[in-house]
């Protein structure tokens, strides 16, 4: 399987679990990290709502779990891909494991610091820069959360 191929076996899986989430009706966000080898370390979706934790991100779930299995605080070498560009917390935490890459799907103008915002790699107190690439089934992520959103919206205030 080719490195292009892989990304984007590993982008649905991180696109089935943001489907999940929505379900649980969480934010659409599903993430998948990877170590080099390809073995998937941990796979989540946003549960900030489930568990009333705001650092409860998947960006931020994998990690833990990752570092949990590793027993240790760095994962050098490792991949993590996300259907929504990181937040800060998030692109903080990646830096911190030291992880090699982040790909993701979805820009977020808005709320992203990897290509928006801080861009929080860019800067010189970042000490360990993870290479990013966005767009991959950006699309697909960005319809669901489109559809996440408009749902909501259209839904009596209770």
């Amino acid at each position: 399987m080719t490195g292009s191929d892989f990304d984007s076996e590993m982008m649905r899986r991180a696109l089935a679990a943001a489907r999940a989430a929505a379900v649980a009706d969480e934010v659409p966000v599903g993430a998948v990290l990877v170590d080099a080898a390809g073995l998937v370390l941990a796979e989540a979706h946003n549960r900030v709502e489930t568990d009333r934790d705001p650092t409860a991100h998947a960006e931020m779930l994998v990690i833990r779990a990752a570092t949990a299995r590793a027993g240790a605080k760095r994962l050098p070498g490792c991949t993590l891909y996300v259907t929504l560009e990181p937040c800060a917390m998030c692109a903080a935490a990646a830096s911190f494991a030291r992880l090699a890459r982040i790909v993701f799907a979805a820009a977020d103008p808005k709320g992203g610091a990897v290509l928006h915002g801080p861009r929080f790699f860019a800067q010189p107190t970042c000490h360990w820069r993870c290479v990013a690439e966005g767009g991959l089934e950006a699309e697909a992520a960005g319809a669901m959360l489109r559809d996440f959103f408009r749902a909501k919206r259209s839904r009596p205030a209770s």
